[in-house]
């Protein structure tokens, strides 16, 4: 049996660990934020070619109050902070989960940033043209009228989606096939128009689609508690089936290969 493992795998003095042993491996890992470290040597993703978090701290340098919509953790807002040329003289988060909450919190304190908690799908707790940019990176559903409520005229949203059928491979080797109103859900094309549709003007939007690699079941098993939208019910119990399934295939065939796709968005609230 060939293991198709990578060199930094945390079993290479085990290269068999048992079904039960990968599966507490996943099941045991704290999900809080965006750090995907744990997976090293465990899954692989392909990264869009225009480099989000680097292109966002140019953005940043440019901006004076700037806005970072459901920052996660805070880790790509802190990285952009930390490489940019200058900060804006105000940046505000906001983040819906608590535990996110705290830990986006602690790692912004020393930019200077606050966080505030707010309900994705809330009203945003800003006054009208509060900022000149608005960045977000894989937010759940764009709030588009409040977007355009926070932007000053010229301002700008720029922001990293996630797009139609993303790891959808995954997501029905659980769920099954999926209706086709879940399959073109978050296209680039709709979006579009619903920016376009509360006034802003799309100044460029790319989408590409990239490849993922799944080379354990620990690493599936963390993914699905972690990006909790793909499989919403998940749990190592309800899924037990699937998961052997999926495990005795990655063990027989090498790693599990899906793909994520992901879409670009600048757009900018038209000058008076």
């Amino acid at each position: 049996m060939t293991t198709h493992r990578h060199p930094d795998n945390p079993h290479a003095d085990n290269p068999h660990p048992t079904y039960e042993t990968l599966v507490a491996e996943g099941a045991a890992v704290p999900t809080a934020g965006w750090d995907f470290s744990w997976f090293e040597g465990r899954a692989t993703e392909a990264r869009p070619s225009w480099g989000y978090a680097t292109a966002k701290a140019g953005r940043l340098s440019r901006a004076t109050a700037a806005l970072d919509l459901q920052t996660g953790g805070g880790e790509v807002l802190d990285f952009a902070l930390r490489t940019a040329e200058r900060a804006p003289v105000l940046t505000v988060a906001t983040e819906g989960w608590p535990p996110n909450v705290a830990k986006a919190t602690a790692l912004l304190r020393p930019h200077g940033v606050a966080v505030v908690a707010a309900p994705e799908d809330a009203p945003l707790p800003f006054a009208d043209a509060a900022f000149d940019l608005v960045t977000s990176r894989h937010p759940v559903a764009p709030n588009w009228p409040e977007i355009a409520r926070v932007l000053q005229p010229g301002g700008t949203y720029f922001a990293q989606h996630v797009g139609p059928r993303s790891v959808f491979e995954l997501v029905e080797h659980f769920l099954g096939p999926q209706p086709e109103a879940s399959r073109s859900a978050r296209h680039p094309d709709r979006e579009r128009a619903d920016a376009e549709a509360v006034g802003l003007e799309v100044v460029e939007l790319r989408a590409e689609r990239l490849r993922i690699e799944f080379h354990d079941i620990a690493a599936v098993v963390h993914f699905l508690r972690k990006v909790v939208w793909m499989v919403p019910d998940f749990d190592v119990d309800t899924y037990d089936a699937q998961l052997r399934t999926l495990h005795e295939r990655i063990e027989s065939e090498g790693p599990f290969v899906a793909h994520s796709t992901r879409h670009l968005f600048d757009a900018r609230k038209p000058t008076p």
